[in-house]
């Protein structure tokens, strides 16, 4: 009986350590899931630009990439003539030269499906690599700038993101209509939880 009465008190009391914490968890992702992180950066206050300009290094050419109204164009600087977009042949070159990994065929992509390994900006060249942890790694088709690297590690963690914010599809929003319900639900089980603890005759 009295190993009985211990555990029972050991576990009520263990329960409301978790809880807490579950609360806590639930209340942060409350306000994560009612709240934009592009408000609470302030973006929604800046002016935008008429015209930007940024210049840089394609395998020896300096390029000027100009903005205007949101539409890019690339010319060389300073002599201001048209480029053209790289071929795959210089994909697999700008790999070699701005990673460790080891290219063997570039294919140029158009589009992607919703929450495809890639999300950044189109057309790009995913650079295939003889890695084990079968990486590709995605060269902007007029920059050249590696725009992002993906591997089976980064694709389990993308998974597991998706399954905590409820986002199957995109996942990346973490303003769903899913996990507000269910945010909220997870509010009122750890609430009821706590409360549960101090009533003795539970």
């Amino acid at each position: 009986m009295k190993t009985k009465k211990f555990i029972r008190k050991s576990h009520r009391y263990l329960s409301i350590f978790v809880s807490i914490q579950l609360l806590l968890w639930t209340l942060s992702g409350i306000y994560f899931a009612y709240n934009k992180i592009e408000l609470v950066r302030g973006e929604q206050y800046r002016l935008p630009k008429d015209i930007e300009y940024r210049i840089f290094d394609r395998l020896g050419l300096s390029i000027i990439e100009t903005i205007e109204n949101g539409k890019k164009s690339y010319e060389t600087y300073p002599e201001r003539k048209p480029i053209k977009p790289l071929t795959a042949e210089q994909a697999i070159k700008i790999t070699r030269q701005k990673t460790s990994l080891n290219p063997t065929e570039a294919i140029l992509i158009k589009n992607v499906d919703a929450g495809s390994e890639y999300r950044g900006t189109l057309p790009a060249y995913k650079v295939k690599t003889d890695s084990k942890d079968k990486i590709n790694v995605y060269v902007g088709y007029m920059t050249g700038d590696i725009s992002s690297i993906r591997s089976d590690s980064w694709r389990v963690w993308d998974l597991m993101w998706s399954l905590h914010i409820m986002d199957y599809k995109e996942r990346d929003n973490i303003n769903n209509i899913l996990l507000k319900i269910f945010s909220v639900l997870a509010l009122v089980s750890s609430i009821s939880g706590v409360l549960l603890f101090f009533n003795k005759k539970a």
